[in-house]
């Protein structure tokens, strides 16, 4: 990167981090709607995301993208994925078009898309009609996601997900000294058996994902579901939209992903090799938060949002928790009956 490349990355990331509610308005009403003043920041981080009121109109979303992680490119795939889905009928929130049919919008340094407000409340995650239904849904993104491929948007890969990521906390001195060791040789470790699950697993269909289908971005109505946040949209296997409904002990998971796949199967075949994936997908998932959360660590909103983050503490949960992911990934996969 040259200094001129350099300076625009420094005047670009003060600009997002210093977004006030004068430029969010006044972004916002460069595409003709009328704001009464009112400004809600909504749960987001890697991207700013903020409920507005408008004059005699219902309330909308913007999102403010971060400067330099996607190309617009890329933004626009995903914009033109979830319109993809919403016209098949799915529940998902597509971003809304101006007059000239756009749905990037450039003010500045920034970059942002506005959408239609949507409440809701998580899933519930141990109501097996919760979970058929979630996954009936699932089903028809998959069948959207493999009628055509993306140009613009990544794989989810080993690499992308987890070796970037470790590599990255051990190089920028996260990682207390006392503890360096240890996270290294077990960070390889891991990547070996990750590896080893992929292999296994064999063959995979890889095709468009929603890519961060977990709970929190399911907004739960008396309707039924609308999903929402197609920002980490790539290409991948099947399951990894899947896992982050499973947790608890092997019975609770087993039970699960059986709700899941009743729904998921009226729409489309499950591979069953991919059952060989959960694990490597929970443990790559667990690398990459940590890896995410160190690379943002120079914006303000993360120090203040996760103090617990870079502790001699966490670390050492950190370091415990991977360890049983080894285990875990040397276990058996679930099995399906039925």
């Amino acid at each position: 990167m040259n200094e001129n490349e350099t300076t625009k990355l420094e005047q670009e990331t003060l600009a997002y981090q210093s977004l006030d509610p004068d430029q969010i308005l006044s972004a916002i009403e460069t595409q003709g709607y009328l704001t009464d003043g009112r400004l809600l920041a909504l749960n987001s981080y890697e991207n700013r995301v903020y409920r507005v009121g408008l004059e005699e109109a219902p309330a909308i979303v913007v999102k403010f993208y971060r400067p330099f992680r996607w190309t617009n490119e890329a933004i626009l795939e995903e914009h033109q994925f979830a319109q993809e889905l919403a016209d098949a009928e799915i529940p998902v929130i597509p971003p809304l078009q101006n007059d000239q049919g756009e749905t990037l919008h450039t003010v500045g340094f920034f970059r942002f898309a506005v959408f239609e407000n949507h409440g809701g409340r998580p899933p519930e995650l141990d109501n097996g009609d919760h979970l058929n239904q979630l996954g009936r849904f699932l089903g028809r993104i998959h069948n959207v996601g493999a009628s055509r491929t993306f140009n613009n948007r990544p794989d989810h890969s080993i690499q992308d997900f987890a070796g970037d990521a470790w590599m990255y906390v051990l190089e920028h001195g996260f990682i207390p000294r006392d503890l360096e060791l240890a996270y290294r040789s077990l960070c390889e470790d891991l990547m070996q058996r990750i590896k080893w699950c992929f292999e296994r697993c064999g063959d995979t269909t890889m095709i468009r994902l929603h890519g961060d289908c977990h709970p929190g971005n399911i907004l739960w109505t008396p309707d039924g579901p609308h999903i929402v946040d197609l920002d980490d949209t790539r290409t991948g296997p099947a399951m990894q939209d899947l896992w982050m409904f499973l947790s608890g002990d092997r019975v609770e998971r087993t039970w699960a992903l059986s709700e899941l796949l009743d729904g998921y199967k009226e729409f489309r075949d499950f591979p069953a090799n991919e059952l060989h994936l959960i694990e490597a997908l929970r443990t790559m998932r667990m690398i990459y938060y940590h890896g995410w959360l160190a690379k943002r660590w120079k914006d303000p909103a993360f120090p203040h949002s996760f103090p617990w983050f870079n502790t001699q503490r966490n670390w050492e949960q950190h370091i415990l928790d991977l360890r049983e992911q080894a285990s875990m990934m040397d276990e058996e996969p679930l099995h399906l009956f039925g």
